[in-house]
């Protein structure tokens, strides 16, 4: 069998509230690190959520 060709990663949240969401992402279509802009439950708001790897 193939290999899957997304792999998953972390969006943690730039509020520093330690708050993040798992998604997955295709590397060859997107090459660079995802930023998304998404809810943080924590700080009830909008915030940018950035990528890193999964530990």
């Amino acid at each position: 069998m193939a290999k899957p060709s997304s792999v998953k990663i972390k969006l943690v949240s730039t509020a520093d509230t330690g708050f993040y969401y798992v998604t997955k992402k295709n590397p060859r279509n997107i090459t660079e690190k995802m930023v998304m802009r998404k809810y943080d439950p924590v700080a009830r708001k909008h915030v940018e959520f950035k990528e890193v790897k999964i530990k």
